[in-house]
């Protein structure tokens, strides 16, 4: 129904972040293209992932996690094996469910994607969908909505694809049920615990012990080197910022764009749903009629009658209330005749695929054209962006030729460029996302090299983020040096009397273990603790999973675990108790739980399955090789 699709926030969170974050549309073509030759980093069949496609990937990742963490991102998250391996796994699994899509002739319908739009908070005004809010926030990621259309149609068809396999990920009832037994069964254990600390007085290091451990492991007492920077930023938003447009220019460019600024008529209507699927299509048409009939005796009662009678979830609660919607955003019959009504005026039986609607306009914004006024802060902010697109594309290569040949000093670049020289405190060679622009793992490598250190020369020009580039020098550094030991010898000792003590404790717990399985208990246990996997809270974090593997068919039971840094814990079990009968809205709960994780099963191994039939090829020497 219409409401039921606005209202789907699951879809609308996934949209807002498509216009949010920088996405590289591929498009149909890309998915089917081939690319070059041995850099590729993978092969679907004759389709192929380009070291470029990947690359991009990799950065739409890292602007992501950027927007997401703020100053808590660190760029070293992406720059493992893993990481890599997880983007290129979702750039195939992209392609494989796209040639698979393909090859069924499955498509998301132009309703679909319609009523995708129109959910997305980001595209609205006031509530109600805006065609100038859509394009405007399109064209500010430098999109059109022809590509971002098509690319949501690819989105939506795979995301049907993907679902369709999920959902036959059906869990058995009586597997269900067992698992809600397992996780609320109740067990009731006593803990005893060989602290850590009653094993340090007996701890005597052997002569030597920490010095040996000083020379063996010297790296963990390097003070690591350090350096303080200047450096200067060159940004399309610095360069925008040095640009003005005039009253003349932004007068043309509206003149001339004027189709942007006409504001399409809009209706605000309320309607009454009989649906097709749950009476059979007679007899819907029927009811529809006879609410009709009720309706022009009594046309006052429109609201009433569609909280009792309408089939839309969505607006039957608001006495039918759509709110205002513009053409393109309803299926063809209800925008007929919406459209061909005056405001207060009643349809009479309109059919669509939804089933038969009656449908009153209640109000109407005409098309108009905006001011010059109005929209005069976006004109200019476009044409700024505009031209400093243009600019920085002309600058990027001027600045980046002076910062090598004048590589004694970064006056040169900031004079011509209007760039303020800036001062770092002491950092290190490790990215840090605290030190702004010097966080950078790239620029850092640079200014951190040997010719940087050495000489203390201007770093090349490194791109740190889309259209920012950063120059860095050194102007003060220390070197990376040895601890003396004598400074670290007290923490040394303490780190290996906690090792020897966590190594007794454990040996100790061991051979009481044993001695309670062979049923000598003459332990001093603590007080019974009843838990439950649902609720593990009352034994440490480590014992969890002894405690619940502990065998239940002659009790007592008993198991030890480690508990690194705290000693040793043994555990006594005494009783096994069904859980408490959970309310059915936590029953359900769990069963979707449950369902979902066989559901990603189910897509896992799907997606395994299509791998192996389109023949999935990784170039592991592409994939590891660093983006240059």
């Amino acid at each position: 129904m219409f409401d039921a699709v606005r209202n789907n926030k699951r879809i609308v969170q996934i949209f807002l972040a498509l216009i949010t974050l920088p996405f590289a549309f591929f498009g149909v073509e890309s998915y089917m293209r081939s690319g070059g030759a041995g850099d590729d980093v993978a092969k679907i069949g004759d389709v192929k992932i380009t070291q470029q496609q990947f690359q991009q990937a990799v950065r739409e990742q890292q602007d992501r996690l950027r927007n997401q963490l703020g100053g808590q991102f660190d760029p070293k998250m992406l720059d493992t094996p893993e990481a890599r391996k997880a983007i290129l796994d979702d750039l195939i699994n992209q392609r494989v469910l796209f040639i698979e899509a393909s090859k069924k002739r499955m498509f998301a319908s132009d309703e679909a994607v319609r009523q995708t739009i129109g959910a997305i908070e980001a595209f609205k005004v006031d509530g109600k969908f805006s065609s100038e809010r859509y394009e405007a926030a399109l064209r500010a990621q430098g999109m059109t909505p022809a590509g971002f259309e098509a690319q949501l149609r690819q989105d939506l068809t795979l995301q049907q694809l993907a679902g369709a396999v999920g959902q036959s990920g059906l869990v058995a009832r009586t597997v269900s049920d067992r698992v809600l037994a397992l996780q609320t069964e109740k067990r009731e254990v006593m803990e005893y615990r060989l602290a850590l600390d009653s094993f340090l007085d007996k701890v005597k290091l052997a002569e030597g012990a920490a010095k040996k451990f000083y020379d063996d492991n010297a790296k963990q007492f390097e003070t690591p080197e350090q350096a303080k920077a200047e450096y200067v930023v060159l940004s399309m938003e610095s360069i925008a910022s040095q640009l003005a447009v005039t009253d003349a220019e932004l007068k043309s460019w509206y003149d001339s764009h004027k189709d942007r600024y006409q504001q399409a008529e809009e209706r605000r209507a309320s309607h009454i749903l009989i649906a097709s699927e749950k009476l059979g299509k007679d007899k819907a048409k029927a009811k529809a009629e006879e609410v009709l009939k009720e309706l022009q005796k009594t046309p006052a009662a429109f609201a009433d009658l569609a909280k009792k009678n309408s089939d839309d979830p969505g607006s039957a609660s608001k006495g039918g209330d759509l709110g205002f919607f513009g053409r393109g955003m309803m299926v063809k019959p209800f925008e007929d005749a919406a459209f061909s009504l005056k405001e207060g005026q009643m349809s009479g039986v309109v059919e669509s695929d939804f089933g038969f609607h009656i449908i009153k306009v209640t109000g109407i914004h005409a098309a108009k054209e905006k001011p010059l006024a109005e929209v005069k802060g976006e004109i200019e902010a476009e044409l700024k962006k505009t031209a400093a697109s243009r600019k920085f594309a002309e600058a990027a290569e001027a600045f980046s030729n002076l910062v090598y040949e004048q590589a004694d000093s970064l006056k040169p670049a900031a004079d011509k460029f209007k760039l303020e020289i800036k001062q770092s405190g002491w950092i290190g060679r490790q990215a840090n996302p605290a030190a702004g622009p010097l966080g950078n793992e790239k620029l850092l490598g640079a200014l951190f090299s040997e010719d940087s250190v050495k000489n203390k020369r201007n770093t090349e020009a490194v791109e740190i983020a889309q259209n920012t580039l950063v120059a860095a020098r050194i102007v003060d550094y220390k070197a990376a040096a040895l601890q003396p030991f004598e400074g670290v010898k007290a923490s040394i000792e303490g780190l290996l009397k906690r090792q020897e003590a966590q190594a007794a404790a454990n040996k100790e717990g061991e051979a009481l273990l044993a001695k309670l399985n062979a049923g000598e208990d003459k332990v001093n246990w603590g007080a019974a603790k009843s838990v439950s996997r649902m609720d593990a809270r009352l034994i440490p974090p480590p014992a969890v999973p002894t405690v619940f593997r502990m065998e239940t068919g002659k009790l007592p039971a008993y198991a030890g675990t480690s508990l690194p840094g705290a000693g040793y814990a043994l555990f006594k079990l005494t009783k096994v108790t069904a859980g408490d009968t959970l309310d059915d809205a936590r029953k359900q709960g769990l069963a979707r739980q449950l369902g979902n994780i066989a559901a990603q099963e189910e897509v896992r191994l799907y997606l395994e399955a299509l791998r192996t039939r389109y023949k999935v090829e990784i170039n592991q020497v592409a994939l590891e090789a660093k983006e240059k």
